[in-house]
């Protein structure tokens, strides 16, 4: 049964994690594992309070005990992926992914971050794949489209590459802005039809 001061508690401290307040926010869920070191939400949002932080030993942590009492929790996974990848990590945020994904092959948000994943390992095949199956149930994602659109660059194929630019580009500005600054686009800074693009 869910408590209702525990509730207000995790409320204030959700409040500031959107203000950016972390660490005044991280004070709150404390709060609450003082008395329940179990408590889902306030373990994970304490392990993502810490990971935007940058602290992500401590972040880690949480979602490992998190985890000890609920080890198929999503959102857990997902932060745990999270962090991984700003570590670097890649494998075992991969590894993470892969499992999430033999249960629940639809789960667009461990395939947005596999596709991430492996375009940081240079294996834009395979991240191209993971976008695909994502842009069949929202074909009009810029992100995904733009992520696309950077693994087909980086694999030469300009005009395909191009095509998705132009269409994340119409999904936001901010794409253009994106792709003037990525690596993914540095050789076709010359491109006509790239520089139309972003300029």
């Amino acid at each position: 049964m869910d408590d209702p001061k525990t509730n207000s508690i995790l409320d204030e401290g959700n409040r500031l994690f959107l203000k950016g307040k972390y660490t005044e926010a991280i004070a709150y869920y404390d709060k609450i594992l003082d008395e329940n070191p179990k408590h889902l939400s306030s373990l994970n949002n304490k392990g993502y309070a810490l990971s935007k932080l940058k602290d992500y030993q401590s972040a880690m942590k949480c979602y490992d005990l998190a985890l000890e009492n609920y080890p198929d929790d999503l959102s857990v996974l997902v932060n745990k992926i999270s962090s991984f990848r700003k570590q670097g990590n890649l494998s075992e945020g991969l590894s993470i992914c892969d499992k999430i994904l033999e249960s629940n092959p639809k789960y667009n948000i461990a395939l947005y971050h596999k596709e991430r994943i492996l375009f940081s390992m240079d294996r834009y095949d395979d991240s191209i794949s993971c976008c695909d199956i994502i842009l069949n149930d929202y074909p009009e994602n810029g992100d995904v489209l733009f992520d696309k659109s950077c693994s087909l660059a980086m694999l030469s194929k300009v005009d395909d590459s191009l095509l998705l630019l132009e269409k994340s580009i119409s999904q936001g500005k901010q794409y253009k802005i994106k792709a003037q600054k990525s690596k993914s686009f540095e050789k076709l800074s010359d491109n006509p039809k790239f520089q139309k693009l972003v300029s």
